[in-house]
């Protein structure tokens, strides 16, 4: 239970192999009884871990057995733990709340499916998707974009080649490329970067996102000519979006949005896989909008079983547009080399991230 080779994010409390509940690593054995130790104690008794296991727990790390009991005894006696027991039972209410929806939700005939739906008028879509926070791919409202006829790879080579675009390169160096983004930002001719996704294969080591749409919005200002707002769905008053482009394999890990969000697929497949928002406390979101949920493979199932997530899973091809809704946890990877511009400027109310304020270890 003190093992210190275990990941600090995968750590167990000692009374709760077999179930949900996780805390921090044990700092380490041979460690002096500092305030490492007595957090790891705070945070194991808050998931509940009983005192008699933190005591064995502790004197296998080494500790005198009168020393972890006055450990012990003094976090019991904490007023600042007290305090945090009032904080930890209403997030359990607010977790209560999210799987009564959870379970409802679940009731819905297509509740394991991302429907698609062919021109899909405003007011159903507002009534069916937006407001009920349900993902769904749109088809046929894109057959007026002059991309999906014009853009291609020679294309892109031919018209943009010597603009300098900004790209996220050195993937693969980092497990957290997501999270550490402005590490990974470079420079690079388009026709360069053009060359690298049509002769390298799949890989998911650079990939344009909208991460460095700052500075491409401008210098790939013409291809925002090529696209139409869709006016259907989106403010035509403030037009937006942002450009995508990457190799087969271009991996994007699970998160959720801080906004509403189109995915419209302009040359290429990509496979999506979504987790409802009100999944979000068995998706192990531990920082920011991120999850440890590893995409590439089935989910772990949590225990007790009822409570796995419902993980949806849709290819988008080209001229299909999906609706990813607020708060859903979703992955995302390149079947082909794709192309791909979204949108968050819709025509309701998609103002979330204003008292958003979590950007922080959860």
């Amino acid at each position: 239970m003190a093992d210190s080779s275990m990941s600090a994010r995968e750590r167990q409390s000692p009374d709760s192999a077999g179930g949900s509940s996780v805390a921090f690593a044990a700092p380490g054995v041979g460690q002096p009884f500092d305030d490492e130790w007595r957090r790891w104690i705070a945070e194991n008794l808050l998931v509940g871990a009983t005192p008699d296991s933190l005591f064995a727990a502790l004197q296998a790390s080494g500790f005198a057995p009168h020393d972890c009991l006055r450990e012990i005894q003094l976090a019991l006696q904490s007023p600042y733990l007290r305090g945090a027991e009032l904080l930890r039972n209403r997030l359990r209410k607010r977790d209560w709340i999210l799987s009564i929806y959870r379970k409802l939700q679940r009731l819905h005939p297509e509740t394991g499916t991302v429907e698609r739906r062919d021109k899909l008028p405003r007011d159903q879509f507002l009534r069916e998707y937006y407001s009920a926070n349900r993902p769904v791919i749109i088809t046929g409202m894109m057959e007026d974009w002059p991309a999906l006829r014009k853009w291609s790879l020679d294309y892109f080579a031919a018209n943009f080649g010597d603009r300098e675009v900004e790209v996220q390169m050195h993937r693969n160096t980092s497990p957290d490329y997501e999270i550490r983004s402005d590490q990974h930002l470079g420079r690079i001719r388009f026709g360069d970067f053009v060359a690298r996704v049509r002769d390298l294969g799949e890989t998911n080591d650079f990939y344009l996102t909208a991460n460095n749409d700052s500075h491409n919005r401008n210098a790939l200002r013409e291809l925002w000519d090529d696209i139409v707002q869709v006016p259907e769905y989106l403010r035509s008053d403030h037009p937006g979006g942002f450009f995508w482009m990457g190799p087969a394999g271009t991996v994007t890990p699970f998160h959720h949005d801080l906004t509403n969000n189109f995915m419209a697929q302009v040359i290429g497949r990509k496979l999506v896989k979504i987790a409802p928002s009100w999944d979000i406390p068995l998706m192990r979101n531990h920082f920011h909008c991120f999850s440890q949920v590893d995409g590439r493979v089935t989910p772990p199932l949590p225990r007790p079983a009822f409570e796995q997530p419902q993980v949806l899973e849709c290819v988008l091809h080209p001229g299909e547009i999906l609706f990813l809704p607020i708060g859903c946890l979703h992955y995302v990877q390149g079947l082909d080399i794709t192309v791909t511009v979204s949108f968050t400027n819709f025509a309701f109310d998609n103002d979330f991230s204003s008292y958003y304020s979590c950007y922080c270890p959860v």
